[in-house]
């Protein structure tokens, strides 16, 4: 189906050597290959494991050729007794290097001419901290080089001025055994580093997993530290053949990773020093390529810039704005190398996390806490390392069948007449929804599991109308429990406290803030007793207002008043030694204090999982109550949430350059393993025009999560607001959607099984073009429909690239045959761009007002054939609501193929829910020549053709449960 590209390129390690003074690429860009070379490789020796070390004399022996030698001289009792464990160390894909010692050319150099011959790309910044002007006399006295730059004094960005000089000092490699699964290793520190509580001694620990996936952990070698409690696989046993090779330097310690298939260096660690301190944990790496993604959540493009910029990993409640650490904490990257393969890297810490670039092209890893635990999947294609990054934190849910529809919502409906009267317009104009929710103003006084009795008095109607129209409903619910109300009548506070189930301060009082409500208590969510606490509250709630989702939001969490009412403590978790680049310079900055208690941990190690904590412990709840798949869509996220929840970009803006940031925030969130969803279509704040709600209507058509939703005192944006012509292109774009929705939960069968992404980027289906790596103004539904957005004011046409091959107009089945170009297209504004990939099958449905209406009307199949003729689709299929389908078998699952001018319909498991619907229509696209006849299993049955190659075969009335095939002469 998906017809990966896996050649290979290789690309030279970045090292440069300690003698000489030539500069080797640009002032800010990256080394060239050949400015490259003049900065060769340090000289290593590789040493077997577990053999005795060899002598001063052999480690400064030269290899002549310039590359690292496969073998130096061995002694004679290795050549006798070691003869077998040298097999067994290459064929494991391991070699040990010792770094050359410093060479007698470096020491004639002077320190100026040694920092000179730095290469600016590779300078790696020695004083990151952001509040401090850093002049020569600061970094000299650590150990550093200082040479001034343009840019202005104290800048943060640019050339850094305090870099690493190559022979800071780092750790010591000392030993290295082997183990069942890998290698396990010493790490000794000889000098102290700059920060505090240095830890001298490390345990390095590699476990080859998998033949594409390889675990290093670094950590105290002595005393326990915090580990990230995220369920991750155990392996069974070592990997038979790795798709990798590793290699280590001795002195200093540095690990080097490559592709065997290519030699490409995917890892060198050597470049820059180790540093492991108490608080302040910092390894950098260079890069293969320049196209790196991932590293949420932030508000950028989706290439990242590796212009020395930094991105921050701390979660915080912030409207989406460029270079602000946002609402979730995502420590995971894809690469793409030269040649089209890819590779991913995750660093398993829920610290604050700093992440530096650097055009050599480098990167450095800077974290708070915890340990240096990563995940390095190796692919080779970027589909196989999204699917091998969540085998290690999970694969998303499946969503409900009714979680894919239209979903509508605004804070400020005011009343839950107010909200009806907008649900009853939808249905008058007959625009598809299938969910209305409800933001703060259903709240009594703000307070979570209450609604007004005044203005909302008419909610438990409002929902038995929602459901007996096949309809649903979903809440907002914020962390903060309202902490000021009398004793004894608010039971989720008092009941809280008397279970003990809040974050607590230093001291072990319950922490208070300040939120919606006023001052509030924050739920430990690290506790299991708030589970339970969590699930009878919903319970109590449910019983009066039967909601079916949960939106759960300010879960970072916020707080209006940093840190606490009463501040913080003065210890060095409220004031650590180095704090990474967060919005407001202060860890508490608009959340809790970080030293405040929670059962697991202090909130300083636990930050950043909050959002998916409550997420786990809603979605738990939702499945006691309710009995069925839980739909949970929260603001805060770290890996592994897609197995609880979905997401929304936040609190957006109705601007077009934030419809524009959407795109590129559903692409990483689907390489998060989150892929249901969206923006706030139209925006969230300010006040959106016709024509920008019409656009963003239409893109947030193929958001895999769709929901419309903007702030009180602006004006409406729902679709009935609109004029009758806008209001029909919304109407009309929303029942494409639906008519999609097979395919669609198809995607999500598939996410959910296999790790697939649902909204997907160009490069993930044409690696080998260079020019679909930079493309987030358009993107891929599974790998077969393209969408080209409009995302300009005032244009009536739009420019999409399509990679090599034929693309079929999806409403007109009209072709065209791209050499790898842009056209230009016509986009009037009730029309998005979207065209179906050669080679593809879509089944679709006749779209009705919800998805309970369209999931029983007949199938239409839409067939895209190839340049040889010939197409593959598949439908996954069930009651869209009950738990565990497919793991229990209970559901249909049918591919369909085209090949010599036969369509087949091929049933490979089916359930009761397939006897229910029908297929309808055949389309079939790029028919060359007109039929005489076309049989339907034997029997001729009538046709249309079009000049356009567009055969249709209607009036089918085939039970999708039985297998067909249509076959055309």
């Amino acid at each position: 189906m998906f017809r990966k590209r896996r050649e290979e390129a290789g690309f030279s390690a970045l090292v440069y050597t300690r003698k000489g003074r030539e500069r080797a690429g640009d002032k800010h860009g990256p080394i060239s290959a050949k400015a490259a070379s003049t900065w060769k490789m340090k000289s290593y020796q590789k040493l077997p494991t577990d053999i005795p070390q060899p002598t001063e004399s052999d480690a400064e022996e030269e290899n002549t050729d310039g590359k690292p030698p496969c073998l130096r001289k061995l002694s004679t009792w290795w050549l006798g007794v070691g003869l077998l464990m040298m097999v067994a160390v290459l064929l494991s894909g391991v070699t040990m290097w010792m770094l050359r010692q410093a060479s007698g050319s470096q020491r004639g150099q002077t320190p100026l001419e040694k920092c000179s011959a730095v290469p600016e790309p590779l300078r790696f910044d020695c004083y990151p901290e952001r509040n401090t002007v850093v002049t020569k006399e600061l970094c000299e006295s650590r150990g550093c080089c200082f040479i001034e730059h343009d840019q202005p004094l104290g800048s943060r960005s640019g050339v850094p001025w305090c870099f690493y000089p190559p022979d800071f000092p780092s750790y010591t490699l000392e030993s290295l055994n082997q183990t069942e699964l890998g290698m396990v290793g010493l790490l000794r520190r000889k000098v102290k580093a700059y920060y505090p509580r240095d830890i001298e001694r490390l345990q390095l620990s590699v476990e080859f997993e998998t033949d594409t996936r390889l675990h290093i952990k670094i950590t105290d070698s002595t005393s326990p530290r915090f580990e990230v409690p995220l369920e991750v696989p155990q392996a069974k046993k070592r990997a038979e053949n790795p798709v990798y090779s590793l290699e280590f330097s001795k002195e200093p310690f540095g690990l080097l990773l490559r592709r065997r298939a290519s030699d490409a260096v995917l890892l060198n660690t050597t470049v820059a020093p180790l540093i492991f301190a108490d608080q302040f944990l910092q390894i950098s790496t260079v890069l293969p390529s320049k196209f790196l993604y991932g590293l949420g959540e932030h508000r950028n493009s989706f290439l990242h810039s590796l212009n020395w910029s930094t991105l921050t990993l701390w979660a915080r409640d912030v409207p989406p704005t460029e270079s602000y650490n946002l609402y979730g904490a995502h420590p995971f990257y894809l690469l793409m190398e030269e040649g089209g393969a890819a590779h991913g890297v995750f660093l398993l810490n829920s610290n604050a996390i700093e992440v530096a670039l650097q055009p050599a092209p480098a990167l450095t890893w800077r974290t708070i806490g915890g340990v240096l635990d990563f995940y390095i999947f190796l692919g080779p294609d970027p589909n196989m390392v999204i699917q091998q990054y969540q085998q290690v934190t999970g694969f998303p849910a499946m969503p409900p069948f009714w979680g894919l529809g239209f979903h509508l919502c605004r804070w400020g409906y005011g009343t839950s007449n107010e909200t009806w009267q907008i649900v009853k317009a939808m249905r008058n104009y007959q625009i598809p929804q299938d969910a209305q929710w409800n933001d703060i103003d259903y709240m009594e006084g703000y307070r979570d599991f209450t609604f007004d009795p005044e203005k909302f008095d008419t909610l438990p109607q409002l929902v038995e109308d929602l459901h007996k129209h096949g309809q649903h409903y979903v809440m907002i619910l914020d962390p903060g429990i309202s902490s000021t109300n009398p004793p004894g009548s608010y039971w989720p506070y008092d009941e809280g406290s008397r279970r003990g189930i809040f974050i607590n301060t230093t001291q072990g009082q319950t922490l208070i803030g300040q939120v919606w409500p006023g001052l509030t208590a924050f739920p430990d969510f690290s506790n299991p007793d708030t589970y339970q606490w969590w699930l009878e509250n919903l319970n109590r709630f449910h019983a009066r207002v039967p909601f079916d989702g949960l939106w759960i939001d300010m879960n970072e969490p916020s707080d209006f008043k940093d840190g606490s009412v009463d501040g913080c403590s003065p210890g060095e978790l409220d004031n650590p030694p180095y704090v990474p680049a967060v919005l407001g310079e202060s860890l508490s900055a608009k959340t809790v204090c970080a030293s405040a208690k929670q059962r697991a941990s202090v909130h300083y190690n636990l930050h950043n999982l909050y959002g998916l904590m409550e997420a786990k412990a809603t979605a738990s709840a939702l499945i006691q109550i309710r009995g069925k798949r839980p739909l949970v869509i929260s603001r805060s996220t770290f890996p592994s949430q897609g197995r609880y929840s979905g997401h929304w970009l936040g609190d957006n803006r109705s601007k077009w350059k934030d419809m524009y940031w959407s795109v590129p925030g559903v692409l990483s969130f689907n390489l998060f393993g989150i892929p249901l969803v969206g923006a706030d279509i139209c925006g969230f704040s300010g006040t959106t025009s016709e024509e920008l709600c019409t656009r963003w209507m239409q893109l947030g058509a193929f958001y895999p999560f769709a929901r419309n939703h903007n702030t009180q005192n602006e004006k409406a944006q729902d679709p009935v607001a609109f004029s009758p012509v806008a209001r029909t292109a919304m109407k009309e774009v929303l029942l494409t959607r639906y008519a999609l929705l097979p395919f669609l939960y198809t995607l999500f069968h598939r996410a959910h099984l296999q790790g697939h992404t649902v909204a997907r980027p160009l490069f993930f289906e044409f690696p080998q073009d260079v020019i679909t790596y930079s493309i987030d103004k358009q993107f891929l539904w599974g790998w077969s429909l393209l969408v080209t957005p409009v995302l300009e004011p005032g244009v009536d046409s739009v420019i999409g690239y399509f990679p090599r091959g034929v693309w079929y107009d999806y409403y007109t089945g009209s072709s065209v045959n791209s050499s790898g170009e842009s056209l230009k297209m016509a986009a009037p504004l009730d029309h998005i761009n979207l065209h179906v990939r050669e080679g593809a099958i879509l089944p679709t449905q006749k779209p009705g007002n919800t998805s309970w209406v369209s999931s029983g009307n007949p199938l239409r199949l839409i067939a895209a054939l190839s340049q040889n003729a010939s197409a593959w689709g598949d439908l996954f299929w069930d009651d869209g609501e009950s738990l565990d389908t497919f793991e229990r078998g209970d559901y249909s699952y049918l591919v369909f193929n085209v090949t010599q001018n036969v369509f087949t319909s091929t049933v490979l498991h089916a359930n009761v829910e397939a006897t229910y619907i029908t297929v309808d229509v055949l389309s079939v696209y790029g028919v060359r020549e007109k039929p005489s006849r076309v049989t339907v299993n034997g029997k001729e049955n009538p046709f249309s053709y079009l000049d356009n190659q567009v055969l249709t075969v209607s009036d089918l009335h085939l039970n999708l449960s039985q297998g067909f095939s249509i076959r055309w002469l």
